[in-house]
């Protein structure tokens, strides 16, 4: 069974939906911060715009334009391997896929800078590819096809790299920060060791099940079966351990930027379907921290929500406003897909939380914890095409009231 039609099944319990819906529309289930986050560095955050309509030169010149000014680069030597890491939990186009265009852009600006190597890799989500023990189930190699980002990093003389090929054995232990939740070290590719540096390319998006999929919920599509049984298993401390899965050694010291191209927004649902939104002026969204790239890109998916129909953001359109399928939909569906029935119903409980401001996001909150403070966002234009009132909007969002 699908994901959309388990949903839909457990829709049908409309009485009870309901109810679930009517309570958490009536109080937030966030767990906020409650006392103001320790205060981190100024981290700058930069944003190049794309009109609607724009040729597909115009989204390759706007990640360029991001790119190069939220890092000079000077961490990549000629020679060196480049791992790109985007967003492929199904086979569906972007947005519920990170951009071809601007992944073909990002790899072409890095031959340019002397990148030897350049890879594009991925492992999809429980519903359309499963690795164990004794094999794998379905591919995302064929998902990379089916969304035209794999023609696009060939043409563009890049690797693309599955890590359910390799195997089981083809991943490694590395561990989170002190303090963390997570129980187990966290399963990683083997391909990561070969190369020296990172980019994170996530998607703009909703989610089913963490309301937002954005580059700290990236992460997990690095992780081996065990290592995502855990974390939709253990579902009490989920948006705690999207956070924390961040700070792996791995990641500390090889991610070098973030980047999503958000001229098209996936505003309801999620991760793989939902509501596309495309903006007048659509943004490419960079930074060197996956923390302050993330705040910004929250208050942009938040800005893009208030401008789709109310209907669109039923529990119907939109389950991650209903506790009871979001709840159901991670024990009965997900975690019995990764570990069996066992599992699933010894799952814990996955409470969602209203995610009006970025304030309200646990994910966030969490990550202010274990990356040394929120960082106090400097939103600068990366181009000419990014509209001051649209900056200021987002510069509001994301800079915390005294």
């Amino acid at each position: 069974m699908e994901r959309r039609t388990f949903l839909k099944v457990i829709a049908g319990l409309s009485a009870m939906a309901i109810q679930s819906w009517r309570s958490s529309v009536g109080a937030s289930q966030s767990q906020g911060m409650g006392k103001p986050p320790a205060s981190g560095s100024q981290t700058r955050v930069f944003l190049a715009g794309i009109n609607r309509g724009a040729p597909e030169e115009a989204m390759k010149s706007a990640v360029r334009a991001a790119a190069q000014a939220a890092t000079d680069f000077s961490w990549l030597s000629k020679g060196d391997a480049v791992f790109i890491k985007p967003s492929l939990n199904s086979g569906n186009p972007y947005p519920a896929t990170t951009s071809p265009i601007a992944i073909g852009a990002m790899v072409e600006l890095l031959r340019e800078k002397g990148a030897r190597r350049v890879i594009v890799g991925d492992m999809s989500g429980i519903e359309h590819v499963k690795l164990s023990p004794k094999g794998v189930a379905g591919s995302s190699r064929r998902l990379m096809e089916s969304c035209g980002m794999a023609q696009t990093v060939l043409a563009a003389v890049a690797e693309v790299h599955f890590f359910e090929e390799a195997g089981w054995g083809a991943f490694y232990e590395d561990v989170p920060a002190v303090g963390s939740h997570w129980k187990s070290g966290l399963m990683m590719p083997n391909i990561l060791k070969e190369v020296e540096h990172i980019i994170l390319m996530p998607r703009c998006g909703r989610h089913v099940l963490a309301g937002s999929t954005l580059g700290l919920k990236a992460a997990v599509g690095y992780w081996r079966t065990d290592t995502r049984l855990e974390y939709h298993r253990d579902a009490s401390t989920f948006q705690e351990k999207t956070a924390e899965g961040n700070t792996v050694e791995t990641l500390r010291k090889k991610q070098r930027l973030v980047l999503s191209a958000a001229d098209k927004i996936l505003t309801t649902y999620g991760p793989d379907k939902g509501n596309v939104f495309q903006p007048e002026t659509g943004l490419v969204i960079a930074s060197e921290s996956v923390v302050a790239h993330d705040m910004v890109s929250l208050a942009w998916l938040l800005e893009n929500r208030r401008n789709i129909p109310p209907s669109e953001k039923d529990w119907l359109n939109d389950p991650y406003n209903s506790q009871l399928i979001v709840n159901s939909a991670n024990k009965y569906y997900v975690v019995s897909k990764l570990g069996g029935w066992g599992p699933a119903f010894a799952s814990e409980k996955l409470t969602r939380n209203d995610i009006n401001t970025i304030w309200d996001d646990r994910v966030l909150n969490r990550a202010y914890q274990v990356f040394g403070g929120m960082p106090k966002v400097i939103l600068e234009a990366g181009n000419n095409a990014v509209p001051e009132n649209l900056r200021n909007r987002l510069i509001e969002m994301v800079t915390l009231s005294a």
